[in-house]
């Protein structure tokens, strides 16, 4: 398991505040971030967003009300969000979170100039069906 970075701060609360859709952060070193859920799933660590390598990353649209519907801890370095769409693979590092804290307003308007470039939308598309839930194996049947 890879260590922290020796300058990596540690957060010291992690709170969910559900009517906001955000989560608050307090690190060790006195800084505090307000990171939205949506910011936070829209950039999820997670291979499934990402993909595996520069470029590869899959836009995430119609995320405007997504929540957290709970966050489970990853040993002493990570948690591990579930979000309200299903999603949760994603694996937030402490230096990640600490990352997203710093560079928010950089990031979201990176993700809102994607969207628009995408002609997509941040609101979940009403037209859509509901995403059928997937199979374990991964396959669509």
């Amino acid at each position: 398991m890879a260590g922290l970075e020796p300058d990596t701060p540690i957060p010291t609360e992690i709170k969910l505040h559900q009517a906001s859709r955000a989560m608050e952060l307090s690190f060790a070193d006195g800084t505090s971030f307000r990171l939205s859920y949506e910011l936070l799933r829209v950039y999820s660590p997670s291979a499934e967003v990402r993909g595996h390598g520069p470029g590869q990353e899959t836009l995430q649209v119609g995320k405007r009300e997504v929540t957290i519907v709970e966050v489970e801890p990853v040993g002493h370095y990570a948690i591990r969000p579930k979000f309200s769409d299903g999603h949760d693979t994603g694996i937030y590092s402490w230096e990640y979170l600490y990352d997203l804290g710093l560079r928010a307003d950089e990031l979201w308007e990176r993700y809102l100039a994607r969207l628009a470039a995408a002609g997509a939308s941040r609101d979940p598309d009403a037209n859509a069906p509901a995403p059928a839930p997937a199979h374990a194996c991964g396959h669509h049947h």
